[in-house]
């Protein structure tokens, strides 16, 4: 009830449950207008409309949704004719990337946030503060607003938050409220948001783009995020191309930086910084690709494995 907050629902066992001053930070005038509404229809066969909610049990917390039909904002910036803002997101900062139409970099930078040992409502209330300051990002720049549809299941990488259950729990609830908070901004404020496949985002930014540019991992990544909303394809450097197997490089592109990602797994994040890709179109050998000093012995050793398909004269 709009007026009470209360939610009176039956569980599957038939156990009534009861749920005291329920509301949301985002959206609801937009539920208790639902609500109303769907009270007041009196024929709700014909005009009403459907309210659904749902309750997700993640151990320590649960999740109340509930899902109404929205107008869309008439005003909304959908145009990409100057570029695009893109952003990854993880646990502790938000990397952004503003790209014009060409696919270029024009600037980059962090926005940082620490959620350790935080309550939910603490963390709700900082990843607003953080939607706000991204989404007048855009709003100055006159762009629209680029994510990946992340997969919550994996692991976006080491957490800072004890054990690896509580690190997967803290990443889901912070990614989906950086997630719905963002997007729940950008609507209210009339800037469109556009959802791109994650693959292999952070690798592409890691390889080819993080010393080429001289900007971190995740800025890089949000980079390609930006560049792959603007509907540009990250093919290989040439030189990366010469290395790849004869039946992976027929393939589709993210398939081929699956293999090349795979090969240097291993290899230490910073002596990305050190990696050459536009020095030659051919290598013997990919330990060739990182100056000498730049690899562990353990880590040439490996890459030294990996030869060229397309032996140089």
């Amino acid at each position: 009830m709009p007026e009470t907050r209360e939610l009176n629902f039956k569980t599957t066992n038939g156990t009534q449950i009861k749920i005291e001053n329920l509301a949301f930070p985002h959206g609801q005038e937009q539920v208790n207008h639902a609500i109303e509404t769907q009270m007041n229809c009196k024929n709700k066969k014909k005009y009403g409309k459907p309210i659904a909610w749902s309750v997700e049990d993640h151990g320590d917390y649960y999740i109340f949704k509930c899902i109404v039909d929205v107008p869309e904002n008439p005003h909304k910036n959908h145009s990409r004719a100057d570029g695009l803002l893109g952003l990854d997101l993880n646990v502790d900062h938000i990397a952004w990337s503003n790209i014009n139409a060409k696919g270029q970099l024009i600037k980059s930078g962090v926005f940082s946030f620490g959620l350790e040992g935080k309550t939910s409502e603490q963390i709700t209330k900082i990843i607003e503060n953080k939607a706000v300051v991204i989404v007048d990002l855009a709003m100055k720049l006159n762009k629209p607003i680029a994510l990946e549809k992340l997969n919550t299941t994996q692991s976006k990488g080491s957490h800072p938050y004890g054990n690896r259950k509580a690190n997967k729990a803290m990443s889901q609830f912070a990614y989906n409220k950086m997630i719905s908070a963002i997007k729940n901004r950008a609507e209210k404020m009339g800037v469109a948001v556009f959802d791109v496949n994650s693959a292999y985002t952070s690798q592409i930014g890691k390889i080819k783009y993080m010393k080429r540019l001289g900007i971190s991992i995740h800025q890089a990544a949000s980079y390609v995020i930006a560049r792959r909303a603007m509907g540009f394809k990250e093919t290989l450097p040439p030189v990366l191309h010469s290395l790849l197997p004869e039946k992976i490089a027929g393939l589709h592109h993210w398939a081929q930086w699956k293999w090349v990602s795979s090969c240097l797994s291993d290899v230490r994040k910073h002596a990305f910084y050190r990696i050459e890709l536009f020095a030659c179109d051919k290598i013997d050998s990919m330990n060739q690709l990182f100056p000498q000093g730049a690899l562990s012995d353990l880590e040439a050793k490996g890459l030294s494995k990996v030869r060229s398909r397309k032996p140089i004269a």
